[in-house]
């Protein structure tokens, strides 16, 4: 179905808002057809799977991942980082670990974790009980090694909750790796943007619409986030490594050492968005809006500024922008119902 609404800058707001009601009364399958790239391997939006309802391990589990004890100055836990009243991220740039040490990169929200097949913003990890037991054993994070974490938290209270749910085998690695990643399949909630999907079209204000059709065609975020999750899953360079500068962060080049993942970043889920500013990697974004304007002027920018600094290793690399990224020519009016959709989520 194709939908052409005249008057980029929403003047006749009341007749495109009627329009865009019409377009978007029916299933996802039937909405106006999204603006895509030829090789894009499109999904349809949708409403993912309920999660697991919190069983006796998943309530260890969030006992757990709020628990500092864990860590070895006793003051950092797995909530410090991706705190649940903050989308499970942190409001700052970037999180801090024991000591008080910033880290280097944003911590990414856990909403829908278990869906991924890769972690981290350069996909480092693919077995998600792996990932939630390595910050015991990093000294930027929680500790040196997970068995002086599990040391912490023998002949505590928490060592006879163990036994209660694992019987025999009680307080082990695995066993906690286990209770993590149940709590970790229950954290995720219904979104206003789930209820209009479902048929509630209350759900979302003429202004959100109108930023779903923007975020459908012209702002042609669904070459990148689409499905259910809201993500390709893949890695995209938009041109934000910082190459060259003393917070460089090559990204996926760093799990890969191949040339091609140079500035590479996984495309994240954009479900509860809204809660877990600042955005990007680095956190570089305080706002959605700020993210909004970052995609309409084309992406960021890896600079050269002589011959010399051209001819660095990996400069080609660095500066080879996703082919989904272009600028946009976004109203003020268009960024401001993008944002508004974008809440919604």
């Amino acid at each position: 179905m194709a939908l052409t609404l005249a008057g980029t800058g929403f003047s006749k707001a009341e007749e495109r808002g009627g329009e865009l009601r019409a377009a978007y009364a029916g299933a996802p399958a039937s909405w106006p057809r999204p603006d895509i790239d030829a090789a894009v391997a499109f999904v349809e939006m949708g409403v993912p799977p309920l999660p697991e309802s919190p069983g006796p391990k998943a309530v260890l589990g969030a006992k757990l991942f709020a628990d500092p004890r864990l860590s070895e100055d006793g003051q950092v836990a797995c909530a410090s980082c991706h705190g649940p009243a903050h989308g499970f991220s942190v409001p700052e740039r970037v999180g801090r670990g024991i000591g008080g040490a910033w880290g280097r990169r944003n911590p990414p929200s856990l909403q829908l974790v278990a869906t991924r097949s890769r972690f981290d913003w350069d996909g480092r990890g693919s077995d998600l009980s792996a990932r939630v037991l390595a910050p015991l054993s990093d000294p930027t994070e929680m500790g040196r090694d997970l068995t002086s974490a599990l040391a912490r938290i023998a002949g505590t209270e928490l060592e006879g909750e163990f036994r209660g749910v694992f019987g025999a085998e009680g307080l082990t690695a695995r066993a906690l790796a286990e209770a993590l990643v149940a709590y970790l399949n229950t954290i995720d909630t219904p979104t206003r943007f789930d209820r209009f999907i479902e048929g509630d079209h209350t759900a979302l204000n003429d202004t959100e619409l109108a930023g779903l059709h923007l975020f459908r065609t012209k702002a042609r975020c669904m070459n990148c986030h689409f499905g259910p999750m809201l993500s390709d899953g893949l890695f995209h360079n938009l041109r934000l490594s910082f190459f060259g500068e003393p917070v460089q962060d090559l990204g996926r080049f760093e799990a890969t050492d191949s040339r091609d993942d140079v500035g590479r970043f996984r495309t994240p889920f954009l479900r509860h968005i809204g809660a877990s500013q600042p955005y990007m990697h680095n956190g570089l974004f305080p706002t959605l809006a700020g993210v909004v304007n970052f995609y309409d002027r084309g992406g960021g920018e890896v600079w050269a500024r002589n011959a010399e600094e051209a001819a660095r290793p990996l400069y080609r690399d660095a500066v080879r922008l996703s082919p989904h990224i272009r600028p946009l020519g976004l109203t003020e009016a268009e960024k401001a119902a993008l944002v508004a959709f974008l809440n919604a989520l």
